[in-house]
């Protein structure tokens, strides 16, 4: 102890002061409380009072105006009818179109003119009617909120709220909100005008013979799109927010007359009881409507092509969009939609049944390749032709390591070129992607880490994963892999026809919103030409069987009219 004793005074140093900075937890300070432990009663939602500085207070306190920057109150005087109010504006700067604020709102306002210059007691009428040579008007008595939002604010979209959580709702969006004395109410004025982003192409889905036109992070510019694209008016597009804090605005998309009802019921009824803080993104909001599974395979289908979303809401499905993300989700759907694209509807069938057909084995190749590989090299070799055997053989001679480890080695080194391809600058990414595989692949077989052989099934493997259209699928595949390498390692054959039935059997017992994961084929359903593969485009008379809709038939027996 010294020793110790000696060598701490000689070369260690204790500063006078600590200056670290900690937050106590609840054990150090147990009279704390904390938002998350503490049961608060939600308070009631505060509403507008008739006194101006009251209003401008609550105001104040609830932005932080003293430390928000972007926080903008205008005080005015406003003039209606001759007499003259307080008045003030709350708006956030940057997310409203100014010239917008100043010729439409103050200006009509606060300056003279003959809507609001004469004064007098008169009577709005409202109606007018003639019957056996007597006119019979009926009047309203002046009303000042209905005065102001009827005569001097020559705006599209206005509305009054008696709540202030309603107005600050749509001032956080990019409204502003006006506040008037001796009025109750407040009036919610649209002048939005913060810069988003043009409509541009896909840029994750290849686009063939379809709309070039994408979605992209406005809610209302997404609605808009599919509101085009379907040109009907039974399509419904309700609103929905979520989160306590961001209060995200979500839109629910079905076409009434023929969306099943209990679907649409259920997809609000999940969209209506998240009871969570914040919502940034549609990939959060797919994670909160699934129903978890141990697979991992996705029950939601995402896509950001328009004229994609639209074909599903007219097969029957829903649709939602989340402001500021430029992607729908739609719901539900089944195996056999992660395996197509949206292209294949514009195709001959004989073309897009080749490409599915295609997926197909691409799929099996990204599943089981390397599993099957490493099974019949260590069990089966019987099945090999002799010529290959031996040259197989011999590519393994300098290789010290066991085959698990040598293919573990190369598919990690694969997924890890694959990543860093993505997260590196996109003038980069495809540069480093070819490269690192030629360079690691060659340097890997000259220094007799691994054969041959293994850089063709990883190569072979990785192109089969980037043919599946869906990208949260393909992972799902990617993942499941490594799970059919150790079960052919271990037990051959044996060992992957056990994991194809526990893994087949697993998909069949799923369910994506009361629809069976791989419907029509388990269980086994008449799916009227609407399977895997695609009939003539002349025969696809009916809707999918497994959604249940309100009208099955899509178009008649005969649509090719002029053929006959």
């Amino acid at each position: 102890m010294k020793i110790k004793d000696f060598i701490n005074d000689a070369f260690g140093y204790t500063p006078k002061e600590v200056y670290q900075f900690t937050l106590p937890t609840d054990s150090e300070n147990p009279e704390s409380t904390t938002i998350q432990n503490s049961k608060k009663v939600p308070e009631k939602p505060q509403k507008v009072s008739t006194n101006i500085n009251a209003n401008l207070e609550y105001v104040k306190t609830k932005y932080n105006t003293l430390i928000n920057s972007d926080i903008i109150i205008r005080e005015f005087i406003l003039n209606a009818r001759g007499n003259q109010y307080k008045a003030f504006l709350l708006y956030i700067d940057g997310m409203v179109d100014s010239q917008l604020l100043n010729d439409f709102v103050l200006e009509s306002l606060m300056l003279r003119n003959r809507n609001n210059l004469f004064g007098g007691e008169q009577n709005r009428v409202i109606s007018e009617t003639v019957s056996n040579n007597v006119t019979v008007r009926k009047v309203k008595r002046f009303n000042l909120a209905d005065y102001i939002e009827s005569c001097l604010i020559p705006q599209n979209t206005l509305k009054q709220q008696n709540v202030f959580d309603d107005i600050f709702a749509g001032v956080n969006s990019g409204n502003c909100g006006l506040f008037v004395d001796t009025l109750s109410v407040g009036f919610d004025i649209d002048v939005k005008g913060f810069k988003q982003r043009s409509i541009t192409k896909p840029e994750n889905e290849v686009v063939i013979k379809g709309s070039h036109e994408a979605f992209v992070e406005n809610l209302r510019t997404n609605t808009s799109l599919i509101r085009r694209f379907t040109n009907n008016e039974n399509l419904v597009i309700e609103n929905v927010k979520v989160g306590k804090v961001t209060k995200t605005n979500c839109a629910l998309c079905y076409v009434k007359d023929i969306a099943n009802d209990d679907l649409v019921a259920e997809a609000n009824y999940r969209l209506n009881n998240l009871d969570i803080d914040s919502l940034l993104s549609a990939g959060e909001l797919e994670q909160l409507l699934s129903e978890t599974n141990f697979l991992g395979v996705p029950k939601i289908l995402v896509s950001e092509r328009p004229d994609s979303a639209v074909k599903s809401l007219l097969q029957g499905r829903v649709i939602i969009i989340v402001n500021g993300s430029p992607y729908a989700l739609i719901l539900p759907a089944v195996l056999i939609d992660f395996l197509s694209s949206p292209e294949d509807k514009n195709l001959k069938p004989i073309f897009a049944n080749f490409l599915k057909v295609i997926r197909i084995i691409s799929a099996f190749f990204a599943l089981l390749l390397p599993g099957l590989y490493i099974a019949i090299t260590s069990f089966h070799r019987e099945i090999i032709p002799t010529e290959l055997l031996y040259s197989i053989l011999s590519s393994r001679q300098s290789v010290p390591f066991p085959i698990i480890l040598e293919i573990v080695i190369m598919e990690i080194s694969f997924e890890i070129i694959r990543e860093a391809g993505l997260r590196v600058p996109s003038p980069i990414g495809p540069t480093l992607g070819i490269v690192g595989a030629l360079v690691l692949g060659q340097a890997a077989v000259s220094a007799g880490i691994v054969s041959p052989i293994l850089i063709i099934i990883v190569a072979i493997t990785g192109m089969s994963s980037f043919a599946i259209p869906d990208f949260t699928f393909s992972f799902h595949l990617r993942f499941f892999r490594f799970a059919f390498v150790f079960l052919g390692y271990l037990a051959g054959f044996l060992g992957i026809g056990i994991g194809i039935f526990v893994y087949i059997s697993a998909l069949c017992d799923l369910e994506t919103f009361g629809v069976s994961y791989t419907a029509p084929y388990a269980p086994v359903m008449n799916s009227k030409n609407n399977g895997f593969l695609l009939s003539p485009i002349w025969k696809r008379e009916s809707r999918p069987t497994f959604l249940a809709t309100k009208r099955i038939k899509k178009q008649n027996k005969i649509s090719m009219k002029w053929r006959f």
